[in-house]
């Protein structure tokens, strides 16, 4: 066997570690069995290197955050789970339980649970975002560091801390942050159960991505086969004992993963809420269908197939990490991370099979192509912040990987001292077309990139033999420029939503770090774009939630126009209508969100709350339970943010859900827990025929709220003049975005 060298052992170790059982068999005994070589002495750096990456990712990830920024989507359903615990459990979007969210609620109970201690809010919401994304780079660093050492775990921490998309949803609701915690949590538990032989590990493992698949389902798998081939291939017990231990990891897996969708199917379907995104109101139905292959083969709401989500993050295909929409929030490192997998596998190719650096070199590149083909062929919905989950594996790659190439670099000749100074080449020309492709941001960045790239990989092949005097110290200095060179990019584009250098970060509904750089469109998923969901530049009039700023709104603010923020706990809320203050909830009149959003339906096109509506329905509420119905889970999620009362969803998010049918309407209005009913309004409201039975019935049968009754005119809200005309609710949206109200009591029901 060949001896194993610096260049090829990223741990330098002050003795060998004892020989390797050949392959394929197992130890005598466990206190006989070869173990991996500890890491060596922590130097003193090191805690402290973490602790600045840790303080500097607590600042991108905390540092002006805001409500405007957050998806309403999930703050009205964390809202409800403060005030029932029924919808706590079910992940309702409103309290009186109608519908859910179209994801599984893991995510939305850690964030409720925080909000029932420390009142509903901003800071209240997002502090188990922010603490899971912190928890992600320090169980990363401890991963990286047991397998390549101290200084590839601070490289590792450093990028996944300023992966630019990673920036962007850390710093909103989304369930993504704490899905990549877990995931990464099972990995690294996967890693240390292959390295120990101990099946606690491998047990944690799976609970980890079981809970991860309770936050959104089946991307919670991606790399589960990666975790799967390393444990069976590196572990040194034998093969019955490893099938013994997977199969209860197997166990542990199936019960984390569906102790949620068991639990709902036990109940009731007409005591349970409708499950959104399904397609018969089933948990079931979501896991297989909307978030499961619907996702990567279209349809099952996803936008059919054939680049169905291509409006979301570019047409499907091998190359999307890099288009125009992608490119510049996660693919920086994506070149050097492949180059740093291949070489490093090559350098460990004679090492045993229980090698713990081999080992964790399949893992983390495992993770990485299977996340990468996942969302590059996807022809579902595919937003551009789902490609944060790539970044713990570009990180551990850059940080493991990169250490290798240096110690090659430094100690294998020249057949391997051209790859470092090749990979790092590579990185700076990509980093040079992603920045000039930000036409007009920051022009003075790419010259510098270029110019570090050229030096440092100059200075690299130069200077890789010297080991003392001023040309080590140039050699240094050459590595360093290099990092700075490759982290230059990603940093500018990162800093962007904290500290507003770009208006290229959309609120919420779809969270991107950096400049716009075209290739998508101006409406879901665009390219960075300004405006909320739907593109433009915001809603006319109104205010947002919890805020008591009113006229248009531009990027950032809630969908629908506004910039104003979730009220904190114990304080004063927006207007709730026409600029006087009031109270936030559990104060009186303004509701969670004190005031309200742009106009009902208008503006940014996912629909706010028009302050003179809201106002109206309160005073006529009648004892309903729900405020009123709308056609789709933005446009309710807003106006529960803006009053603190249930708003029914009828049709989901993407308004296609089929939630709400003419019996349960009728039902609903016949007990009076409905009065009000808003058909039209823009948004994403359903074109099903459903809906069209719907909306026939209630023009017909209901009264029609003329908008001089809330103080609105109804060219701009209501779109009144058609109450009376067979304009159906989503003939009235194409128009203009208008919406009719309506009033129906039990009488009107035949």
């Amino acid at each position: 066997m060949r001896r194993v060298t610096s260049a090829t052992d990223p741990l330098p170790h002050p003795s060998a570690p004892a020989a390797a059982a050949p392959p394929g068999s197992a130890p005598t005994a466990p206190e006989t069995a070869p173990k991996a070589p500890p890491p060596d002495r922590a130097p003193r750096w090191s805690l402290p290197a973490l602790i600045a990456i840790l303080v500097l990712a607590a600042v991108l990830y905390g540092w002006n955050l805001s409500g405007s920024s957050l998806n309403s989507f999930y703050s009205a359903a964390v809202y409800s789970g403060t005030q029932s615990w029924k919808a706590w459990f079910f992940g309702s979007l409103d309290a009186g339980n109608f519908i859910t969210v179209d994801k599984p609620p893991f995510a939305l109970m850690v964030m409720g649970l925080s909000c029932r201690i420390f009142g509903f809010g901003t800071w209240q919401m997002m502090l188990p975002e922010v603490a899971a994304a912190l928890g992600t780079i320090w169980i990363l660093h401890s991963s990286v560091k047991r397998a390549f050492g101290h200084a590839a775990a601070a490289v590792a921490a450093l990028v996944l801390a300023l992966t630019p998309i990673t920036v962007a949803i850390n710093r909103d609701n989304n369930p993504d942050t704490v899905l990549v915690l877990l995931m990464v949590a099972g990995a690294a538990l996967a890693l240390r159960a292959t390295r120990d032989d101990r099946l606690l590990p491998l047990i944690g493992s799976a609970v980890c991505f079981g809970l991860a698949f309770n936050t959104k389902m089946l991307q919670g798998y991606i790399a589960l086969p990666a975790v799967f081939a390393v444990y069976l291939y590196a572990s040194r017990l034998g093969w019955g004992r490893k099938a013994l231990n997977l199969a209860l990891a197997a166990v542990a897996l199936a019960v984390a993963s569906f102790w949620w969708a068991t639990a709902v199917s036990l109940v009731p379907a007409d005591d349970r809420p409708y499950i959104g995104g399904s397609t018969d109101g089933s948990a079931w139905d979501l896991i297989m269908g909307y978030n499961g292959l619907g996702r990567v083969l279209g349809g099952e709401g996803n936008g059919g197939g054939g680049g169905g989500g291509g409006t979301f993050a570019g047409t499907a295909g091998i190359g999307r990490m890099f288009n125009d929409v992608l490119g510049g929030q996660i693919s920086w490192l994506i070149p050097f991370a492949g180059i740093a997998l291949v070489a490093g596998l090559v350098l460990r190719g004679r090492a045993p099979r229980t090698d713990v650096t081999r080992a964790a070199l399949v893992l983390w590149g495992g993770w990485l192509v299977l996340h990468y083909l996942t969302f590059a062929m996807a022809e579902g919905t595919m937003h551009p912040y789902y490609t944060t989950a790539l970044a713990p594996g570009i990180a551990a790659l850059c940080g493991g990987g990169g250490v290798m190439l240096w110690r090659a670099l430094r100690d294998g000749g020249a057949r391997w001292s051209w790859v470092l100074p090749a990979g790092l080449a590579v990185t700076g020309v990509w980093a040079v077309v992603l920045l000039r492709r930000a036409t007009g941001w920051n022009t003075w960045l790419w010259p510098v990139v270029a110019v570090l790239t050229v030096l440092a990989v100059a200075g690299l092949l130069v200077l890789r033999s010297a080991r003392s005097g001023i040309r080590a110290r140039l050699l240094g200095v050459s590595l360093a420029a290099a990092i700075v060179a490759s982290l230059a990019g990603p940093t500018a584009y990162a800093a962007s939503p904290a500290f507003g250098s770009s208006g290229g970060m959309m609120g919420g509904t779809n969270p991107t770090a950096g400049p716009s750089t075209g290739g998508g469109t101006g409406g879901p998923g665009g390219g960075g774009g300004r405006g909320g969901f739907g593109g433009g530049e915001g809603g006319p009039g109104g205010q947002a939630p919890g805020g008591d700023r009113q006229g248009a709104g531009t990027g950032g603010g809630f969908p629908g126009g506004g910039n104003g923020e979730l009220p904190q706990a114990g304080g004063t809320g927006g207007s709730a209508q026409g600029g006087e203050e009031g109270t936030a909830r559990g104060g009186g009149d303004g509701g969670p969100g004190g005031g309200t959003g742009g106009g009902m339906g208008g503006g940014g096109g996912m629909g706010g709350a028009d302050s003179g509506l809201v106002s109206y329905l309160e005073k006529h509420q009648d004892g309903a339970t729900w405020l009123i119905a709308v056609s789709n889970s933005q446009s309710a999620g807003q106006m529960i943010l803006s009053t603190g009362k249930p708003v029914i969803s009828m049709w989901g998010f993407t308004g296609s859900d089929r939630a709400m049918t003419l019996a349960e309407l009728k039902k609903l209005v016949k007990k009076g827990e409905l009065h009000y009913i808003q058909l039209g309004g823009g948004g994403m409201g359903g074109n099903s025929s459903l809906n069209q039975e719907i909306t026939a019935w209630v023009q017909k049968n209901g009264t029609a709220v003329q908008a001089s009754e809330y103080g609105a005119t109804s060219a701009s809200a209501s779109g009144s003049e058609t109450s009376g005309s067979e304009t159906s609710g989503s003939e009235t949206s194409a128009q203009g975005g208008q919406s009719t109200v309506y009033r129906l009591d039990a009488s009107d029901v035949s």
